[in-house]
């Protein structure tokens, strides 16, 4: 079979090539727009100014409400421990007997020492009256009198001195016995029957700590401190007043059952850490706290005025750590605006300047916009719109 011309090849494939460019030519001109190319969407919501309350959460640890030491104030041997370790004591309960008999014998000896001083008072009273008598008569010499009115005031600070005497011996009697003096929990013993304890010892013999209610000491950073009180004078922020809540959360990210109340806040600055402490006083009737625990508390602080509830997603920060946020202008074009955004509340950044109620917010499409971009703004579904879409049924996967 003979082959076509060269040039019959030629004028075939330049004709295939027109065609495939018109058909080409054709769908371009489908798909583009008039005026140019077309413009992003991105979603938005508008700014609703509102009064939210001001969290704060700070670190901090747990320490007893009130504490009691428990150390000798005489010297002896223990001769029992009257309280489980560990357990609840009251008040006034006994916890350690030191040895008596020393303490007895001494006060028996100032006892009988009491009675021969009130004997010597009865003699030199009773002499001292006959005395009194005589000498008006003047039987006797008034010198006689004198010593026998001497003799009487000697005799009375001789009982005095003898009574207190007696008293210290029966105080220190009485300390041979050690009882608690707050009602609390107490900790491990450090000594045990036959141990030898010495008056006012360093060492404690036992800790009795009351832990209901506990306190729980927070610290806040000055910078944080001085940024709430700026707001605070400009007029944005509303200081909390009467007993501020705090809520406190667990290591374990579990929030505690019982909320508590601000006690004070520290006068002093710490130099080494540059925070102030604030001091929480909560109640603890199960236990649950112990001292030394960390906890993380939520405070109260007071209330934004005129603050917008801005979504985390919707935000940026510049180079500068300055925190962004888009929004679409009356133009509708973007614009990049500077907000003050220092507290959070949940999944939303609450701005207490840079924005006003009726701007329209960019959260989604942010990546496809740059600020002075035109583009088509679209709101948000109402939140029961998207649960709803979130819950159609799906077509089954081919």
């Amino acid at each position: 079979m003979p082959r076509p011309p060269r040039l019959a090849l030629v004028v075939l494939a330049l004709a295939s090539a027109f065609v495939l460019s018109a058909c080409g030519n054709t769908t371009g001109q489908d798909n583009a727009q008039p005026g140019g190319p077309r413009k992003p969407t991105v979603t938005v919501i508008e700014a609703q100014a509102t009064t939210v309350p001001l969290t704060t959460e700070l670190p901090g640890r747990t320490s007893p409400y009130l504490v009691a030491e428990i150390r000798p104030q005489v010297s002896g041997i223990i001769q029992k421990r009257l309280f489980t370790e560990g357990g609840q004591v009251r008040a006034g309960q006994p916890l350690y007997q030191i040895d008596p008999a020393t303490y007895e014998a001494s006060v028996d000896s100032a006892r009988a020492t009491l009675a021969r001083a009130e004997a010597t008072l009865t003699r030199a009273r009773l002499s001292a009256r006959r005395h009194a008598e005589l000498v008006k008569v003047e039987a006797v010499s008034s010198q006689a009198n004198d010593d026998a009115q001497a003799a009487l005031a000697q005799a009375e600070a001789d009982v005095a001195a003898a009574r207190a005497a007696l008293k210290s011996s029966q105080v220190n009697l009485d300390y041979t016995r050690l009882a608690s003096p707050i009602t609390g929990r107490i900790g491990r013993s450090t000594v045990t029957r036959g141990a030898l304890v010495t008056a006012n010892q360093a060492a404690a013999l036992a800790t009795v700590q009351q832990l209901d209610p506990i306190y729980v000491d927070l610290t806040q950073s000055t910078a944080e401190l001085l940024a709430l009180r700026d707001q605070v004078a400009a007029g944005k922020v509303e200081t909390a007043h009467g007993a501020v809540p705090v809520t406190l959360v667990l290591d374990n990210g579990r929030e505690y059952e019982h909320a508590g109340t601000l006690a004070f806040s520290e006068v002093t600055v710490d130099e080494s850490t540059g925070s102030v402490t604030l001091r929480a006083e909560v109640a603890n009737p199960d236990g649950v706290l112990l001292p030394g625990m960390y906890v993380r508390a939520r405070i109260a602080q007071g209330r934004a005025t005129h603050a917008v509830l801005v979504p985390h997603k919707a935000m940026s920060r510049d180079p500068r750590g300055q925190a962004v946020v888009m929004i679409v202008n009356g133009d509708g074009k973007v614009e990049a605006r500077k907000v003050t955004a220092e507290h959070s509340r949940g999944d939303q950044w609450i701005v207490t300047d840079g924005l006003a109620g009726g701007e329209r917010i960019i959260i989604e499409g942010l990546q496809k916009v740059r600020a002075g971009a035109d583009v088509t703004a679209e709101p948000a579904p109402a939140p029961a719109e998207t649960a709803a879409a979130d819950q159609a049924p799906r077509p089954a996967a081919n």
